[in-house]
């Protein structure tokens, strides 16, 4: 019985400082996407008649284009940029539908980012670029330097979707779940407790993920943020890389946390982290895989310095 006591009051001591820490989330005022401070300039290009907005700072012979994963933008890189930049042009976009780039009822497969992306580096003058993509950005770095090699370098790969397996009907059930009306009707507390499962231990200074998707939801076109989110988690089941891995032949680095929340899906999947990494580990010809101990899926906020060093030495 004491046991019993011990446990039901740890619990609403627990529940007390959940509560305390995401109450003045409520009292956040709307803002709109236009609104958001990346902390650099932000500049425009039109691609297929889409305001694409991207980070660009840098310069050198050998470009780095940074893409963010599912539900996230440009922003997300803000631990990267300057460290890369010494070196490198750098390229942080918000692909279509997400940051500060026009978000529409568009095709949003895996198959448009890498059209997009590629147009967007023939509006640039770029002719070659190394992707680094996060999460979904991982998936869709692949789909580039699958689908269009020759525009491709190296290829870095931090916390990648794309190497999990998903069955037939586990796909299905994703898709039917995560629709346009369950992404915007995200209680607030769903919004603070999900953004912490990228990390092992939460910055303070990715306090911005938390805020800035709750403030986001009064924008004039967070429906429209919805509808991409939505529809991405459709593109990454549907333009799945598990059975092209082995057909990737630029040298890859891919970074993972040791403790990601995310991967393996833990609805769907048992196992650990280690046991998707081994996957692309043996799969890519030419890769160096590394992970991080008490590190999480955000890799390059949480583990920012080690982040920057691996990726710096492999271009070197």
């Amino acid at each position: 019985m004491r046991l019993l006591y011990t446990l039901l009051f740890g619990a609403m001591i627990f529940m007390t400082i959940q509560g305390c820490a995401t109450t003045y989330y409520y009292h956040l005022d709307p803002i709109e996407y236009e609104d958001l401070d990346y902390g650099y300039e932000v500049k425009y290009n039109q691609v297929r008649n889409i305001k694409v907005a991207y980070i660009d700072e840098g310069s050198g012979d050998n470009t780095v284009l940074l893409i963010h994963g599912l539900g996230t933008y440009a922003k997300g890189w803000m631990k990267n940029i300057d460290a890369l930049a010494e070196n490198y042009r750098v390229i942080a976009v918000d692909l279509p539908g997400y940051g500060k780039s026009d978000k529409g009822y568009y095709q949003y497969t895996l198959d448009f980012y890498a059209q997009v992306l590629t147009e967007l580096m023939d509006n640039l003058g770029i002719d070659k670029v190394t992707p680094v993509g996060h999460s979904m950005g991982g998936q869709i770095a692949m789909t580039l330097a699958l689908d269009y090699s020759d525009r491709v370098e190296k290829l870095v790969l931090i916390s990648p979707a794309g190497f999990e397996r998903f069955e037939n009907g586990e796909g299905d059930w994703l898709v039917k779940v995560m629709t346009p009306d369950l992404v915007k009707d995200t209680p607030i507390r769903s919004i603070d407790t999900n953004l912490r499962y990228n990390f092992y231990e939460t910055p303070k200074d990715a306090e911005f993920l938390i805020t800035e998707r709750i403030q986001l939801r009064g924008a004039s076109d967070f429906e429209n943020y919805c509808y991409a989110v939505s529809k991405n988690v459709q593109a990454m089941i549907d333009g799945y890389v598990y059975d092209r891995l082995d057909q990737i032949k630029q040298a890859t680095l891919v970074l993972w946390g040791e403790n990601d929340q995310l991967i393996p899906n833990r609805f769907l999947h048992a196992g650990w982290t280690k046991d998707v990494a081994e996957i692309g580990q043996k799969e890519i010809a030419n890769n160096r895989t590394v992970m991080f101990p008490k590190c999480g899926h955000f890799v390059q906020f949480e583990k920012a310095q080690e982040t920057n060093q691996a990726i710096l030495n492999f271009l070197k």
